[in-house]
């Protein structure tokens, strides 16, 4: 498939099977199709064969696939594959170059320079631009017109009548600077600059679709490759495909858990910010419940496998990201849209228009007259070639995906454009998105005369010898890259603390339970303390020295500095922004406050299903959502948003997964993208309009003879300077 016009063709001959209902998604070059027991697949293929197109069925993505294995159809043979399009994009470039410069500059040409320019374009308008011609055919076959019609119909006219004009008069160009301007001109530049510009164009896009199963590749991949399984009191490594329910497996330190399950020995604090967002390690023990891709992060856990395969919750989110990409609307852009009626109507007025002026002519039409009016079928033609209707969209979106590059913003295509002028809601993902995403020390509370930084220093010396995440965040409160005071006799719990001696002093740093463990008793009135720092959603540390609580230590995830000055941007802009995550109420609800977010808008404890689930909730009451985020567990939320928006910062797959990517951190760079992309998109209108009114102007003018083909030429010249001219304002955007 190549344009809208496919898609809905597609969609339209499968929708005339009984009772088949079918959903075509042209970046992924695929079909979901709902069919009843009666209509057997090798219908449905059929039925997509018989009208110019290649189905077949695709397999569903194993959990665990191998490094090369590719989830998406693999569209390498097809015309208008990028590693088909390279090499012709290549040859029309360099060839299309010397034609141009010959043709445009009078001090270039020698004695026949045309026959030159003829040779040199012949290889652009016939091999570099056989993928138009080729389509062009195809659509014909099936009384259809893209986009490709055009440029094959406009190409080849330039080209032929340029050829014509040198076959009549061979003299036209013996003398440099001439090119017959009584009988006509040559049109060997327009031919070959238009192949050029549009098979840049077709490239870049194909680059983008070639790309469009990463983010299902990206998630599959997270899951643990090997499993370490506990067979007779022996340990044997297998490939975590092959784990069954049941098996006993073990994870280390630092290892990824393999597969879904409950743990049956140890404990440790288990890294789930991959699949939950949550910034906080969840302390796991035996019977937690622990899900595969995630990290342990401190002891060694045996678990026992309960989900495997393609029922973990790596492969369920690895379905949601599919499902919510292949249900993704078709890209409909406005020049494929408007040229399924504009071809037809352009090939009916030349062909009328040569009929009438023999018709007009009288009887006996001499060589003159039969001149005349093929000279004027062919300068509607030439006036109605889409040079600026082909350059209306890849230039704008050339534009302002360079200026957007420049600001660290990346647009994937001309749909994403679209999306952003209608958006009217954005969800953010609060961990890594509104927030930093990491714990720091945000107070300290201190008991019995103690003073915080005293306090602070103590508890940073001994969990400093930790390895735990909470413990790296209080050291580097408390010594700021310094080196702390020398830890004696250390210990650790993993899901309870840590206990050392610091000149002197024994400090103990962990939960409440740590503390009442090792004999501590915590008046009433510090338990209070502990609620307090509780309810305000922190994670809070207790602190005892020498036997007695000396303080508590609250981490929080901290907001980003300019997340409240973003989201005042994104109200201008006419977005509501919600607030979406898998935190407590209480951290969300502090977060939104923080940073102007409403408490209505506010989405806490949110599961990756649930995100996909709240996305379809305001995609059902009838807004148009966006949804900015980082995380893994955003991804199939980010690929079912009418706008998937990823941080930079963030994971691959939340990036691939997206439509447009920020390559920072900051949440104002959302309000600048969604800005630059409207502006794209008003550039590419104004583009196709100046376009459009060059053809509607001239084709009446060209039809009634009052137009020299070169003068249809130097108009449509005239419309492509004007498209590009419009463009490059573009790279003014954000100065």
């Amino acid at each position: 498939m190549t344009c809208a016009s496919c898609v809905n063709r597609v969609e339209r001959k499968l929708g005339k099977l009984d009772g088949v209902q079918a959903s075509v998604n042209l970046p992924l070059e695929s079909a979901q199709v709902t069919v009843p027991a009666a209509i057997t697949d090798q219908q449905i293929v059929d039925t997509v064969n018989a009208i110019g197109y290649t189905a077949k069925l695709r397999q569903p993505p194993t959990p665990y696939p191998a490094p090369s294995a590719s989830t998406a159809t693999d569209a390498h043979d097809a015309p208008f594959a990028a590693s088909k399009l390279k090499p012709r994009l290549i040859v029309a470039a360099v060839l299309t170059l010397p034609v141009f410069l010959i043709s445009m500059i009078p001090a270039l040409q020698f004695p026949n320079w045309g026959w030159v320019a003829g040779v040199l374009a012949l290889p652009v308008v016939s091999w570099a631009a056989w993928p138009f011609h080729r389509a062009a055919a195809i659509n014909a076959r099936h009384l259809a017109s893209t986009m490709d019609t055009l440029v094959s119909i406009g190409v080849s006219a330039a080209y032929l009548f340029s050829v014509w004009q040198l076959a009549i008069d061979p003299r036209m160009t013996e003398h440099p600077g001439m090119a017959g301007m009584d009988s006509g001109a040559l049109y060997f530049e327009v031919a070959a600059v238009v192949t050029t510009f549009l098979l840049l164009g077709r490239f870049l896009e194909a680059n983008a679709k070639r790309k469009a199963g990463d983010a299902l590749r990206a998630l599959l991949n997270l899951g643990a490759k090997d499993a370490t399984v506990l067979r007779d009191g022996t340990e044997h490594k297998v490939p975590a495909g092959q784990l069954r329910v049941g098996d006993v497996v073990v994870v280390r330190p630092g290892e990824k858990i393999a597969t879904d399950g409950v743990v049956i020995d140890g404990s440790s604090a288990v890294d789930a910010s991959l699949l939950t967002g949550e910034s906080v390690p969840v302390e796991v023990g035996p019977e937690s419940k622990v899900t595969g891709a995630t990290i342990n992060t401190s002891g060694r856990l045996l678990v026992r496998a309960t989900r495997v395969g393609a029922e973990t919750t790596l492969a369920q989110m690895a379905r949601l990201v599919s499902q919510a990409q292949t249900g993704k609307a078709p890209i409909a852009r406005l020049a494929d849209r408007i040229s399924a009626v504009f071809v037809p109507v352009v090939l009916v007025i030349a062909v009328l228009t040569f009929v009438l002026w023999l018709a007009f002519s009288g009887p006996g039409v001499d060589g003159s007259e039969l001149l005349a009016a093929f000279t004027a079928a062919v300068a509607v033609l030439v006036i109605a070639c889409p040079c600026a209707l082909g350059l209306a969209t890849p230039v704008g979106l050339l534009t302002g995906t360079g200026r957007g590059a420049q600001l660290g913003i990346l647009i994937k295509g001309p749909q994403v454009l679209e999306d952003t002028r209608t958006v009217d809601t954005i969800l953010l993902d609060k961990t890594g998105t509104v927030t930093t995403g990491k714990l720091a020390v945000d107070n300290t509370v201190v008991f019995d005369g103690y003073h915080s930084t005293d306090v602070l220093r103590l508890a940073g010396a001994v969990e400093a010898a930790s390895e735990h995440p909470i413990a790296h965040a209080i050291a580097a409160a408390a010594f700021d890259g310094g080196r702390p005071p020398a830890v004696e006799n250390f210990r650790s719990a993993p899901g309870g603390g840590v206990e050392g001696t610091v000149e002197g002093q024994v400090v103990l740093a962990g939960r409440t339970g740590w503390l009442t463990d090792n004999g501590i008793r915590i008046s009433a009135s510090q338990q209070q303390a502990l609620a307090a720092a509780e309810a305000t959603g922190a994670t809070a540390i207790w602190v005892a020295v020498n036997g007695a609580p000396s303080g508590l230590i609250s981490l929080r995830d901290t907001i980003k500095p300019g997340s409240a000055a973003a989201i005042a941007r994104l109200k201008e802009l006419g977005l509501r922004p919600v607030l979406l995550t898998g935190d407590n109420a209480a951290v969300a609800q502090q977060v939104a406050a923080a940073v102007g977010i409403s408490s209505d808008d506010v989405y806490a404890g949110v599961l990756p299903a649930g995100k996909v689930e709240a996305v379809r909730k305001l995609q059902a009451g009838g807004a148009i959502v966006a949804m900015a985020g980082d995380g893994v567990n955003d991804a199939a939320a980010l690929a079912q948003a009418d706008l998937g928006i990823a941080m930079g910062s963030g994971t691959d797959v939340a990036i691939e997964a997206a439509d447009l990517t920020v390559m920072g951190n900051d949440l104002g760079q959302v309000a600048q993208a969604i800005e630059l992309s409207r502006r794209t998109l008003a550039t590419i209108k104004t583009n196709l309009f100046w376009a459009f009114f060059y053809n509607a102007i001239g084709i009446p003018v060209a039809a009634l003879g009052l137009l020299n083909p070169m003068i249809a030429g130097a108009a449509m010249a005239a419309s492509s300077v004007l498209v590009v001219a419009n463009s490059l304002r573009l790279r003014r955007f954000g100065k």
